[in-house]
């Protein structure tokens, strides 16, 4: 049998009601399902275990990473996540506005449409003028709504040496502050 066990530091709540855990800390609260038919999850004072029922190498893969979701998950509740956008045009000038659960693209390449992209989560987006600083608890959460905004600022159709206008991810998911 294999087994991976992930340290919970102080200031940290754990639950576990079968295979879900939920991990609450300062910055919030992240409920994950980790039903898989080979692992067994296991959740007691200060310490989550995940263990394997053979020596498979998929099943250490598996453990490996269930632990580091858990590791992200206390992450992003005691620090939380945070990446950045950079709004790169050359001539027309970009607008960007968040409106709900969305990114408002307006003015991309000079273009009457406005492009919009989803906010994922409860991810928290600033705009400021160039730059869009994208932050919340769930790494996975920061992680897709960058995505997504660099994702529908794609020119297409154009040569990519000369059109360089766009939406550029300029850190990646990181915890916040660092």
């Amino acid at each position: 049998m294999s087994e991976k066990t992930v340290d919970i530091p102080e200031g940290i709540e754990v639950k576990q009601e079968g295979n879900v855990l939920t991990v609450k800390g300062p910055k919030g609260e992240l409920t994950r399902d980790f039903s898989h038919p080979k692992i067994v999850t296991e959740a007691k004072e200060k310490k989550v275990t995940f263990r394997g029922d053979d020596e498979k190498r998929k099943t250490y893969a598996l453990l490996g990473t269930f632990a580091s979701h858990v590791r992200n998950m206390v992450t992003g509740v005691t620090k939380g996540w945070e990446a950045r956008i950079k709004a790169v045009y050359s001539h027309f000038p970009v607008k960007v506005a968040v409106q709900g659960d969305t990114v408002a693209i307006q003015n991309f390449l000079g273009e009457r449409s406005t492009r919009e992209a989803k906010i994922v989560g409860d991810t928290v987006v600033n705009a400021k003028k160039d730059d869009i600083i994208i932050t919340g608890t769930s790494k996975e959460d920061v992680g897709q709504t960058a995505a997504n905004i660099e994702l529908i600022a794609k020119v297409k159709g154009f040569d990519r040496r000369i059109f360089q206008d766009g939406f550029y991810v300029t850190q990646k998911c990181q915890p916040a502050g660092e």
